[in-house]
C-alpha cells in the first residue's frame, strides 16, 4: 500500500432469518471476523423471502429485536433494518446493492451457512452477486459440500464447531417445554419467554419452565436494548 493511502474497510454481512438468533450465529460471526480481519459484521435479519413464502416465520420486528439484544455487547457487531423495512419480497442482491451504495469504498464479505452456497446459483441476478461481495460459507467440521458451479475466487469455506446449533432445534425445544439456556443468549431467552414465542397454539407446552423465564423477563427484559445501525 502506498504511503498515506486509505485502507478499505472490510465489512461482514451476515444475513439470516435469526428465528431465533443463537450462539452458533454469534460464534460464526466472531470467528469469521477474526479470520478475515473484518472491521465490522452487520447482521441483516431477512424480510419477506421468496424461498420462505408461506412458511411459519416469526414477525420481523421480534427477530430484529432478538438480534439487537444478542449482539449489543459486541462493539464490532451491528444490526440493520434494511431488509425488514424494505416493502415486498426482498432479495440478497437488493441488500448488497444497497450496501454497496452506502459503503462504496468498503470490501463486503457475505457470511452464510455453507449449505446455502449451492442455492446461490438460483438466486436473483446471481452472476452479479460475486462482483458485489466475497461469499463465506460457514460449516460444521467434517461436513462435505459440493462446490460445483461456484466461482473458486469468490467463495471461501470456514469450519465452526458451534454451527451444530440450529434455530429449528431451538424453536422445537421451546415448543416442547425444554430449556434453551446456553443455546441462545440469556436476553433472547427472556425475550422469547416474555412474548410467548414458539409455543404451540394452545400455549400449554412447557408452562413450568417458561413461567420461570417470564419471572426473570419481568424484571430485566423491559430494559431498552442498545440499538445500532449499519454505518453509512
Amino acid at each position: 500500500m502506498a504511503w498515506g493511502a486509505k485502507q478499505r474497510r472490510r465489512i461482514g454481512v451476515m444475513g439470516g432469518t435469526f428465528d431465533p438468533v443463537h450462539h452458533g450465529h454469534l460464534v460464526a460471526a466472531s470467528e469469521v471476523r477474526d479470520a478475515f480481519n473484518l472491521d465490522e459484521v452487520i447482521f441483516v435479519p431477512t424480510g419477506e423471502q421468496p424461498f420462505k413464502q408461506g412458511n411459519d416465520v416469526t414477525a420481523a420486528e421480534h427477530r430484529y429485536l432478538m438480534t439487537v439484544i444478542a449482539t449489543a455487547s459486541n462493539p464490532r457487531f451491528t444490526v440493520s433494518r434494511m431488509e425488514i423495512d424494505r416493502p415486498g419480497t426482498t432479495y440478497t442482491i437488493d441488500t448488497l446493492r444497497d450496501l454497496r451504495r452506502e459503503l462504496p469504498d468498503a470490501e463486503l464479505f457475505f457470511i452464510t451457512g455453507a449449505d446455502v452456497l449451492p442455492q446461490i446459483l438460483t438466486w436473483k441476478d446471481a452472476d452479479e452477486l460475486w462482483s458485489l461481495a466475497h461469499f463465506i460459507g460457514v460449516t460444521r467440521p467434517g461436513h462435505d459440500l459440493d462446490m460445483t458451479g461456484l466461482p473458486a475466487a469468490g467463495v471461501s469455506l470456514m469450519e465452526v464447531t458451534a454451527m451444530a446449533i440450529s434455530s429449528t432445534e431451538c424453536r422445537a425445544r421451546v415448543r416442547a417445554g425444554k430449556p434453551v439456556w446456553y443455546l441462545v443468549p440469556d436476553g433472547v431467552v427472556q425475550y422469547i419467554a416474555k412474548y410467548g414465542l414458539y409455543l404451540p397454539e394452545d400455549g400449554e407446552a412447557g408452562v413450568g419452565r417458561l413461567t420461570m423465564d417470564r419471572d426473570v423477563a419481568a424484571t430485566r427484559a423491559d430494559v431498552p436494548p442498545r440499538i445500532v445501525e449499519a454505518a453509512k
